[in-house]
């Protein structure tokens, strides 16, 4: 076997700035390859286009515009244009690399998502869609080879606006054939398209997503596009259980034959999916005349094998468009109406087993097992009578849900989809709701170890309520609470949220200090100085201005309360007594019991005979603080 050729680009610098690794992929306009940026150290893909097509300066003229227009979106679910130019006379763009994988390959690897997953994939493609819409660029080529999914959880469109320059004979049998799954029918029957032709494919590729399959199928492009032209796209519900009412009206809406009872952009239909997902499946519609038209059909890129591709995690759980009540009505009646059909199957088998060959089937045949059907969110006397039309013996038990309703079905054992022999016996679990759970006693334990508790103990840590002055250590809990704030029971349903209260420390000692300085230790604790709060008066130790103390409304201060201050007026002042008249001895007694420092000339020998016989200074009835010298004169 001879080696495979090296690619003479591989390991070429273009432009003196990017340097050519490895190919990643390949399509019918172009071949893409993972470079080097330089000048900015990072990781691009470059799009080189095909030899043979940079001939045509029609098409590469309309190559360059194009990608112009696309790198001047800018949109987070757009791949990223950074750069354009040639190599030996072929051009290639420079756009953003996403590590991933397509949303071809994960269809591939899970066949088909659920709605959860469904939705938050379209929201992005619709996003980045009305965007191009509103910039008025058409992408003509949506498919799932070109929606991306990186590792990180982003979710991107690629190859925007380049399906325009594409002739129409570069496009091989097999290109169309993976192209023509999502034409519109006025790009099959006319050739043109506009913003409107982009929903249609997106609501292909929605029902591709939600079922698994394409809605047409055929040996030859021609059988696939006139389906497209002359059939209506069938509700994905009829193909695949579970799916809401909602999303099956989403597709139904996009791809209608009449380009004209579509959305008239993306736009539209994001507005009407969010509704989806907020719980109101309400949305208008409006009618647009057809916009500007384009022409010819881009062939379909295919991704590479390479080593180490990373998949997209299929767990559901980490979707972040969670049904919404809406969704969930419409979901349970799509399962009456798929069980009202499924006891139309059951009566056909029931009639069929009275022909030839009866014994066999229902004693050794396939006839003598039946599938168990899914019951989730029905309710417990609708699915006990769907089992029990299978022949088979039910047995009702309690348990713990945190997803489906109280008092709904939640699952069989076996599971949905098993196969059984008829007459055996299936549980049947009803949801009795979350489970009640013991809350563990977080009082006293740092944020981190509260955090781990909640945790461990399968609660959901919400937030910090608030941190309150109080005689704990400071970053400690205090108490917990429901995410109203209200004091949690002993037992508490499971994933509910917890929130805490933590201590914010003590309150300062502010005595003595200036307003200033006690207002900026206030203020490094979170709390705030309202003067209008704050109080005066006299004190017999804290000098006049000083602060004595906190004024605080309430017995509980909470980072980003305001408090007010005491402030003091020096000491007390007291009335200065009439002491004339009186022995000096008498005087000087009583003036020094007001708190006064009394001074005479005379000597304490003089003081049982001498008079006070003068005013004293300060004079009587003048107020001074304690403390204050009183002279007092008096004569033998």
């Amino acid at each position: 076997m001879s080696p495979a050729p090296v690619d003479p680009l591989i390991g070429q610098t273009l432009d003196e700035r990017y340097v050519v690794r490895s190919r990643i992929a390949r399509g019918g306009m172009a071949m893409v390859y993972l470079g080097d940026d330089l000048r900015l150290g990072r990781q691009v893909a470059i799009k080189m286009m095909h030899a043979h097509l940079s001939d045509d300066e029609n098409f590469t003229r309309r190559f360059e515009q194009e990608a112009r227009s696309a790198a001047g979106l800018g949109h987070p679910n757009v791949v990223n244009v950074f750069d354009q130019g040639e190599a030996g006379g072929v051009p290639y763009l420079v756009m953003e690399y996403l590590p991933g994988i397509t949303l071809r390959e994960l269809l591939k690897q899970q066949r088909q998502l659920t709605p959860d997953q469904a939705i938050e994939i379209s929201e992005a493609i619709l996003s980045g869609l009305a965007a191009a819409h509103e910039a008025h660029i058409v992408h003509r080529d949506l498919k799932p080879e070109n929606v991306l999914l990186a590792d990180d959880g982003r979710i991107k469109i690629g190859d925007f606006g380049l399906a325009r320059a594409v002739s129409a004979n570069t496009t091989t049998g097999q290109a169309l054939l993976g192209t023509i799954a999502y034409l519109s029918p006025e790009l099959v029957t006319r050739g043109i398209a506009d913003a409107r032709s982009d929903l249609y494919a997106f609501g292909i590729v929605l029902f591709e997503m939600l079922t698994g399959r394409q809605p047409y199928t055929g040996e030859q492009p021609m059988q696939i596009a006139y389906q497209h032209a002359h059939s209506d796209v069938p509700a994905p519900s009829g193909f695949a259980s579970g799916i809401p009412a909602a999303l099956d009206d989403l597709v139904r809406w996009t791809t209608q034959r009449d380009a004209d009872a579509r959305p008239s952009n993306a736009g539209e239909a994001l507005e009407f999916l969010r509704s989806v997902i907020h719980g109101n499946t309400h949305a208008a519609t409006s009618v647009l005349p057809v916009t500007r038209t384009f022409d010819h059909v881009t062939p379909a890129t295919s991704v590479l094998r390479g080593p180490d591709r990373a998949a997209l995690a299929s767990d559901s759980d980490t979707v972040s468009a969670p049904p919404t009540s809406a969704v969930a009505r419409a979901q349970r009646s799509v399962s009456r109406r798929k069980r009202r059909g499924g006891w139309v199957a059951a009566m056909l088998v029931v009639l069929l087993g009275l022909g030839a060959g009866a014994g066999w089937w229902w004693g050794q045949g396939p006839g003598s097992q039946v599938t168990i059907a899914p019951v989730e969110n029905m309710p417990p006397a609708e699915a006990t009578a769907m089992l029990e039309a299978l022949t088979l013996i039910v047995d009702t038990v309690d348990c713990s849900s945190l997803t489906i309703e109280e008092g709904l079905a939640v699952r069989t054992e076996p599971a949905a989809g098993t196969r059984v022999d008829r007459n055996s016996n299936v549980q049947l679990c009803v949801s009795t709701g979350p489970q009640q759970l013991s809350v563990p006693d977080l009082t006293g334990l740092t944020l981190a170890a509260a955090q781990t508790q909640i945790t461990d103990a399968k609660f959901v840590f919400g937030q910090v309520r608030e941190e309150r002055f109080s005689d704990a250590e400071l970053g400690t809990v205090l108490f917990a609470t429901d995410s109203e704030g209200n004091q949690l029971p002993e037992t508490y349903p499971e994933q509910s949220v917890i929130d805490l209260v933590l201590s914010a420390g003590g309150l300062p000692d502010l005595a003595g200090n200036t307003v200033e300085q006690a207002t900026s230790i206030l203020s490094s604790l979170g709390l705030s100085v309202d003067a209008g709060l704050n109080t005066s008066t006299h004190h017999d130790d804290i000098a006049e201005g000083r602060v004595i103390g906190l004024i605080v409304s309430g017995e509980t201060v909470r980072k980003g309360d305001s408090v007010g201050l005491s402030l003091s007026l020096g000491k007390p002042l007291i009335e200065v007594p009439d002491v004339r008249g009186m022995k000096l001895r008498e005087a000087m007694n009583e003036l020094t019991e007001l708190g006064f420092a009394p001074q005479t000339a005379l000597p304490e020998l003089l003081w049982d005979v001498a008079e006070v016989d003068r005013d004293t200074e300060p004079k009587a009835g003048s107020e001074v603080a304690a403390g204050t010298t009183i002279r007092v004169r008096a004569s033998v």
